[in-house]
């Protein structure tokens, strides 16, 4: 007898429709999984054995032939445990086929018949809804994340047994199975509004607790308001990593958008937890170590996964100490950070991965740290060779794309006694420059300044006479590309949106040039 089953998997970030054909016949005893399984979808076959065995049920002693469509597309992981189990459940009569129907089924066995939870639910139930299904049959520990994916039907399993229980004359009746905890309606209204005090930050890292560095603090609330990449040199202990992790606390929540893809990225990578009940509002910071390979930086795998730079996606991605990371790592951020997402080809898919991300680092003048600021203590040993060689794991082309290089010398004591900007402040001024950007969406068709280009560039910077002219004597002095002509532009232009002005000034452009310190050719870079 032929059943067939929805599920569905995981590829990239994003959900895919899986149908899991069972066909069961006369013949020798045996079970072939079709349709490029992974080792982990093999062995499921084993599990369900197992577990049917465990639960009461008979494992059929036929010619059971499993395949899983699109046949052409690599299948991996152990959510089609629960699919393939009721396919030869209602195959060879045990379960009745009606129930079935129409129904997305999710979830791993174990061997005694425990529903456990599998990760990506958040993705694959909203590609189910997208292809017109309502109900989804999937573990009780992954439902209240299902939950966040509105006008779905949710049936919670914790056991295989609780498939019996709902079968009444053919019709599902699994209303004892319904999931109504957590959360109903849209997920979205889940969401607060930071502008209606709906978000509490009271715990969140402050930047009144950083002495002094008030340039630096400048430098931080551009990048912020603008969402540009930021660079932060100077000696250790001067407070570059304090600066680059108060980051997120001075950026806008996550709108509705924004928090359903960031949330269905964690979902997909695994690392949402169990029991959710609310996406994620906060924007990401990732802070991955230097020793991190290139695949673990941008995704891969033999069915890839994503990596740090779409973790970061919406948020920030600090490297802290940049140099120490291989220049082979380091090297494979110049495409993100001008595409926006990461493009990973395998001989039978293209995939494809978010990641709009502000990038932050931090680096040494040189391998030991106090080169240009020596004292009568610290002195720099390093040679000027080492110290060349430290400088080169940046190549040009990707420091060309870091809007605000910036030194961050070693405060004065008396730093500590002069107030300066908190966070409430500067987050304060991030969301009034934010609604400047987005006010301009209808010509600019982009939300932050970082992503302004072409068309779009040349009508939200209109540059007093003044402003034009310094641009071009600065373009042609310092011999700029044309990239970094095009960055000073927009960072400009918001400078401009921060000071409260539609023109860009002439003190504006000078600011967003004296941040270029590596076109102007100035130490430590």
């Amino acid at each position: 007898m032929y059943m067939n089953i929805a599920c569905a998997s995981v590829q990239g970030v994003e959900g895919q429709r899986i149908d899991v054909e069972v066909d069961i016949s006369p013949g020798l005893p045996q079970v072939n999984v079709v349709g490029l399984p992974d080792p982990a979808v093999r062995e499921s076959v084993e599990r369900v054995r197992a577990a049917l065995k465990n639960c009461g049920f008979e494992f059929p002693l036929q010619r059971i032939t499993v395949n899983l469509a699109p046949a052409d597309l690599r299948k991996e992981g152990t959510a089609f445990d629960l699919a393939i189990a009721a396919g030869i459940l209602a195959g060879s009569g045990q379960l009745e086929p009606e129930p079935f129907e129409g129904v997305l089924v999710i979830g791993e066995l174990s061997l005694n018949g425990e529903v456990r939870p599998v990760p990506g639910v958040l993705p694959m139930v909203d590609k189910a809804r997208q292809r017109g299904i309502k109900r989804v049959l999937l573990p009780a520990t992954n439902a209240a994340e299902a939950a966040l994916i509105g006008g779905m039907e949710l049936f919670a399993l914790r056991h295989l047994d609780q498939l019996t229980a709902g079968q009444k004359d053919g019709a599902a009746d699994w209303s004892a199975l319904r999931h109504s905890g957590g959360v109903s309606g849209d997920a979205v209204g889940l969401l607060a509004d930071e502008t209606k005090g709906g978000a509490d930050r009271t715990w969140d890292p402050d930047f009144g607790d950083v002495t002094g560095q008030q340039s630096a603090k400048r430098a931080v609330l551009t990048a912020a308001a603008g969402r540009h990449n930021l660079l932060l040199t100077g000696p250790p202990g001067t407070g570059k990593t304090m600066l680059a992790k108060r980051l997120p606390g001075i950026l806008p929540m996550l709108n509705e958008q924004e928090a359903l893809a960031v949330t269905q990225i964690y979902s997909a990578a695994g690392k949402l937890g169990t029991g959710s009940i609310s996406l994620i509002r906060r924007r990401p910071f990732r802070c991955p170590h230097h020793t991190i390979s290139a695949g673990g930086l941008i995704g891969g795998g033999s069915v890839p996964k994503p990596g740090e730079v779409t973790l970061a996606h919406e948020g920030v991605l600090f490297l802290d100490e940049m140099p120490e990371f291989s220049r082979q790592v380091l090297e494979v951020l110049r495409q993100p950070l001008e595409d926006r997402e990461v493009t990973i080809a395998r001989a039978r898919a293209v995939f494809r991965f978010p990641a709009h991300f502000m990038l932050a680092c931090s680096m040494n003048p040189c391998p030991c740290g106090y080169f240009g600021h020596e004292t009568d203590q610290w002195r720099c040993a390093c040679t000027p060779a080492r110290i060349a060689s430290y400088k080169a794991k940046i190549s040009g082309p990707l420091l060309d794309r870091i809007d605000l290089q910036v030194d961050v010398p070693r405060p004065p004591l008396t730093a500590q006694d002069q107030p300066g900007m908190d966070s409430a402040a500067m987050r304060s001024r991030v969301m009034a420059a934010m609604e400047r950007q987005r006010a301009r969406m209808t010509v600019t068709g982009v939300p932050w300044n970082s992503d302004l280009t072409g068309k779009g560039l040349r009508a939200a910077c209109s540059l007093r006479p003044d402003a034009a002219l310094l641009l071009e004597t600065a373009f042609i002095s310092l011999g700029l590309s044309m990239r970094a002509h095009e960055r000073i532009l927009k960072l400009a232009r918001t400078i401009a949106d921060l000071d409260e002005f539609a023109e860009i000034r002439a003190e504006h452009i000078a600011e967003a040039i004296q941040y270029r310190s590596s076109d102007r050719k100035l130490e430590p870079l």
